[in-house]
């Protein structure tokens, strides 16, 4: 069963389209709130958000900003600006909608099946190596069933090497990543994030299995 997670603040129009989901199928989460969005977000897995524009604790737009640069769950955005400039700025900051109040809750619907579709369609990568699979949709790792938390900066760089299993990449390659995302690290750094995810995935930290170190090279994610 998917879950889609509702942040809007009216609560007749939160109801109204809580019911609509739940009755096809879906489970239905909502929050009144940015704060209260965020809670929900950070305690349950949502496949899907829709989010209105104005919230009485800040601005939709915002927190549209913050959840695309930790994920790719796909965003509906809500709003009663009719205005062309703000459509543009919502797609903008992220969302995958946008859609204008007053709507019918069956065009809403209509557009969260299609939006579904379309995942389904251009289905995300899991990257698979024996027994750790990265959802790269997600942003999260596993270990069999179990979940394995990283941090931002852990998946990107977990992407990279997972996505390049059995090849050596220079630390010159790996830093990259975080060039591409504005942020300037050194190797330090780099060293720092590689041990903190040995500690989290090898049996033996200090005798890595999985990532190793290739001197004078870089490292390399070792193919199960």
């Amino acid at each position: 069963m998917r879950t889609i997670l509702l942040i809007e603040d009216d609560e007749n129009l939160s109801r109204g389209i809580a019911f609509t989901f739940e009755k096809a199928g879906y489970r239905p989460l909502t929050a009144r709130s940015i704060n209260e969005g965020k809670r929900l977000l950070e305690q349950q897995r949502a496949d899907l958000i829709i989010l209105d524009l104005g919230l009485p604790d800040g601005n939709g737009m915002d927190l549209c900003k913050e959840i695309r640069a930790n994920s790719q769950i796909p965003i509906i955005m809500l709003t009663a600006c009719d205005l062309e400039t703000d459509e543009v700025q919502g797609l903008m900051s992220g969302a995958d909608d946008y859609i204008t109040k007053p709507f019918t809750l069956s065009v809403l619907r209509a557009r969260v099946e299609a939006l579904f579709r379309r995942m389904e369609t251009n289905h995300h990568p899991i990257l698979q190596s024996g027994q750790f699979r990265l959802d790269t949709h997600l942003c999260k790792l596993y270990r069999g069933d179990a979940e394995i938390p990283i941090s931002v900066t852990e998946f990107r760089l977990l992407n990279q090497l997972m996505s390049n299993a059995g090849q050596i990449l220079t630390k010159e390659q790996i830093l990259a990543i975080w060039d591409l995302h504005g942020s300037f690290v050194d190797e330090n750094t780099l060293s720092v994030n590689i041990s903190r995810l040995r500690a989290k995935i090898e049996e033996d930290p200090k005798n890595p299995k999985t990532i190793k170190t290739i001197h004078g090279m870089g490292y390399v994610w070792v193919k199960a």
